[in-house]
């Protein structure tokens, strides 16, 4: 029998996980660290106290070039490019013509082109849907070469600064290149950890040597894929292919903020984006069900996807994450509810492994988010 595993790719900083005794597991075609000896609970501690190194160069890299690169970005898109300028970087995302996220992303502008980030499990999707979209004036090109290594944490910015100094005075959602003990790199002020940080691109040939001066410092640990993800939903963040997918809309996922106000009912170009019917509408009038923050009673945590119901019985949403939070010390939830039943403080009955767990709806996110604000 073929072997899946067989099939899966290596990041270029496969044999350092290795090396670091990392529990390797598969996720979106590739060999990733789940976690290293310190388990995920005191990564995740870690990164929320200290700073935290992750590798998440199975993420796509792609790099729009040409005259049309705006116009080809904002017929997928439901942003306004033209406000944001060389060096700056926004969150947003690929919609369908059913008004549903394709994926959600990090778009930055550079001086002579854009650059996505996007989602592991999407990324060839995404290049074939952009590339589709491009016409004779755009080009699109994939990064293969390319590794991403983010630095999350309080002490994040101390240790980069050691480094290259000039990375200190980086807003959040910005970038720029700087070199990094010599090495050349793409550095953005930005993760998804909810804490200040960066996500820096590099050379598949220098990323081992990066990593390793980085780690070098007694501050800094290596932490998986588990703690990066208890992390995103200690923020609130959304893991697409659990809390948005390709049926559910910004409307619904409470990600209005990120539709420039240009594209909305009332801005100066509304729409002409795939699903803008359904997009504008649900702008006017809101769908029947909303993203919401939940906290389970008791220890126990609930795990999507797990059906709510109100205390009659009736059906009422799902959890699409669900955990435990090291930070708040107990289990924690987002998940989907029908509006009426969404209010801060409303309660929603499920069952998990035939105990039943009442969850209730609490303000997103779990933990404050952190990031560098310009001073």
């Amino acid at each position: 029998m073929d072997d899946p595993a067989a099939h899966l790719q290596q990041t270029a900083l496969y044999e350092l996980h290795q090396s670091l005794g990392a529990r390797i597991v598969p996720f979106a075609g590739y060999h990733m660290p789940l976690n290293y000896p310190p388990g995920i609970i005191k990564e995740h501690r870690h990164t929320r106290t200290s700073a935290s190194l992750f590798d998440v160069s199975h993420m796509g890299q792609i790099r729009i070039h040409g005259a049309g690169a705006i116009e080809t970005l904002e017929s997928l898109m439901p942003i306004d490019l033209s406000t944001v300028e060389p060096g700056q970087q926004r969150y947003n995302f690929l919609t369908n013509s059913n008004g549903g996220i394709v994926d959600d992303l990090m778009i930055s502008r550079f001086d002579d082109y854009w650059q996505l980030i996007v989602n592991a499990a999407n990324k060839m999707k995404d290049l074939e849907l952009i590339t589709s979209a491009c016409g004779s004036r755009t080009t699109v090109d994939y990064q293969h070469d390319a590794a991403l290594i983010a630095l999350q944490g309080p002490a994040a910015s101390t240790i980069l600064s050691r480094h290259s100094p000039q990375t200190a005075s980086l807003p959040f959602m910005h970038h720029g290149q700087f070199e990094i003990n010599g090495i050349p790199c793409s550095v953005s002020r930005s993760g998804y950890t909810g804490e200040d940080g960066f996500e820096i691109s590099v050379s598949n040939s220098h990323a081992i040597a990066l990593a390793q001066n980085l780690l070098a410092h007694p501050e800094v640990e290596a932490a998986g894929l588990g703690c990066r993800d208890s992390l995103r939903l200690e923020a609130g963040l959304c893991l697409h292919g659990n809390d948005i997918n390709e049926e559910t809309s910004p409307l619904e996922a409470n990600l209005l903020w990120a539709i420039s106000p240009d594209r909305r009912v009332n801005g100066k170009r509304p729409g002409k984006f795939p699903g803008d019917a359904r997009i504008l509408k649900e702008m006017k009038s809101p769908p029947i069900q909303c993203r919401v923050g939940l906290r389970p009673e008791g220890k126990i945590a609930v795990r999507p996807p797990a059906a709510l119901f109100t205390e009659t019985g009736v059906e009422s949403g799902l959890v699409t994450s669900g955990s435990f939070g090291p930070s708040v010390e107990g289990p924690i939830a987002m998940g989907y509810v029908k509006r009426d039943l969404s209010a801060l403080g409303t309660r929603h009955h499920t069952k998990v492994r035939g105990n039943p767990i009442i969850l209730t709806v609490v303000d997103l996110p779990f933990v404050a988010h952190n990031y560098h604000r310009r001073q």
